[in-house]
């Protein structure tokens, strides 16, 4: 079985979700044309690579910006394999947030931000968008050697609100406070976790625990005093939070007086280091960790319970001959009380799958760089990128498999490199000729026959139009 046949059935299911036929073969044209084109992914060269190049563009940006469809439908196709696939465990879905450069000004909800890659000691702006992206792990290791997938099920704008001039009236100010309490990125992100459980739950998960691994920015007050149902936190926390015990029975208090930080634990020797073994990094690790149960955080989490994982750094040479160097120190606070620490170790571990999907949608696929300015296509055009980059990473699951399998490019010979044992919507190497270097080359193997299918139903979408 080849990979195209089973993309379009994946694809096919997208008929749910739109409410017209031929708005639903416009868009899946749309989605095989962002995997295909180069350069620049926006819609203008989308529309020349289907041959409409000199027909009316009309149509082709009314699907983003008028026609009736919600982003969330076009997950659907994953979460229904991942149950099928899983019957049993949690359901472990990573949550991170990923801006996308603008330069446009008349882009509704685009504001200056603090740039990811600024360095500490100066902070650089960004103007663009922000989205929250929900990725769903797949524990590959489960079957055999291999690492475990990160596949989108969600890519939700979360903007910020627009804050008032400095000649605004005071009621203005204050409607701005309290907005942006309401519809900061942490309330926004509880909205689509919700949104998320309920999905599960109707797809007849409603008896399996919701798993979220979450970074730094989620370890917040908001995240742990939400009431979430059949939903556990595993969120990195700071190494100085100010954490205690609940107070012995019978006192007034609700707290413990003396109170201790992640750090004080990690060095204190009367705790001792556990060992559990974990997949990471393409094979099996052990890591050392400690584990303090019933802490309390009295600024975060109030009486919630709450776990307390420190893990040790984990030693890596650059090269075989260099000095051993280590890596930070984690510490983990988790609202799961009953699952085992090295699965949660794992699923924290796994978390660093989603920024897998970061690089692969902003610099192979060019996410956000569409032109566009509708006040729906702005969230909706990169919605529709990441969920058929989604479903090509399903399609590639369903027809080989977790790994790297015979019917992928080989690396070239005569080179030093290992054997790769993912599969990867980047392809092998070639040696540029303007730099004499190993560069990747994007999805080099399946454009052709994606760009003669998205031709073909463009025809087959032109004779319904007839």
């Amino acid at each position: 079985m080849k990979l195209l046949p089973q993309f379009l059935a994946l694809l096919a299911g997208w008929s749910r979700a739109f409410a017209q036929s031929r708005t639903h073969q416009r868009a899946l044209a749309h989605a095989l044309a962002a995997l295909c084109s180069f350069g620049r992914r926006t819609l203008s060269r989308s529309i020349a690579l289907l041959g409409r190049a000199q027909k009316d563009w009309s149509a082709d940006y009314r699907i983003f910006s008028r026609s009736r469809w919600q982003p969330q439908d076009l997950f659907a196709p994953v979460l229904t394999h991942y149950l099928q696939r899983y019957p049993q465990g949690p359901l472990t879905v990573a949550l991170d947030d990923t801006k996308l450069s603008k330069t446009g000004k008349k882009i509704p909800t685009a504001f200056w931000q603090r740039h990811p890659l600024s360095p500490p000691f100066r902070i650089n702006l960004l103007y663009g968008l922000r989205f929250l992206q929900a990725s769903l792990l797949f524990p590959h290791y489960q079957e055999g050697d291999f690492s475990a997938r990160a596949l989108p099920v969600r890519f939700h704008e979360v903007p910020a609100v627009d804050k008032p001039g400095r000649r605004a009236p005071p009621q203005a100010q204050q409607e701005y406070r309290r907005l942006q309490k309401m519809k900061n990125l942490s309330t926004q992100s509880l909205a689509v976790v919700r949104d998320l459980r309920a999905q599960c739950d109707a797809l007849g998960a409603a008896d399996r625990l919701l798993l979220l691994p979450l970074d730094g920015s989620f370890c917040n007050r908001t995240f742990f005093q939400a009431s979430l149902e059949r939903t556990a936190l595993l969120a990195r926390g700071r190494k100085d939070a100010r954490l205690c015990f609940p107070a012995p029975p019978g006192s007034r208090r609700r707290y413990a007086a003396a109170t201790f930080t992640p750090e004080q634990v990690r060095q204190d020797e009367a705790c001792p280091w556990q060992r559990a073994k974990v997949h990471f990094g393409g094979q099996w690790r052990e890591v050392r960790y400690k584990e303090v149960p019933g802490v309390r955080w009295r600024r975060g989490a109030g009486p919630r319970p709450l776990r307390l994982l420190v893990v040790a750094p984990l030693p890596y040479r650059v090269s075989p001959h260099a000095r051993l160097q280590y890596r930070q120190p984690a510490y983990l606070l988790t609202t799961d009380l009953a699952a085992d620490a090295a699965s949660l170790l794992q699923a924290y571990l796994d978390r660093w799958q989603i920024e897998v999907n970061h690089r692969d949608e902003k610099s192979l696929l060019g996410v956000g760089q569409a032109q566009v300015r509708s006040a729906l296509s702005v969230p909706r055009q990169p919605a529709l990128v990441v969920a058929a980059y989604s479903l090509l990473l399903l399609a590639a699951l369903q027809v080989f498999g977790p790994g790297r399998s015979s019917d992928y490019l080989r690396f070239p010979s005569g080179e030093n490199l290992p054997p790769a044992l993912r599969c990867s919507t980047y392809s092998p190497c070639c040696v540029s000729r303007s730099t004499k270097r190993l560069v990747p080359i994007p999805a080099a193997r399946f454009p052709p026959k994606l760009l003669c299918t998205a031709l073909i139903l463009d025809a087959q979408m032109s004779k319904l139009q007839g």
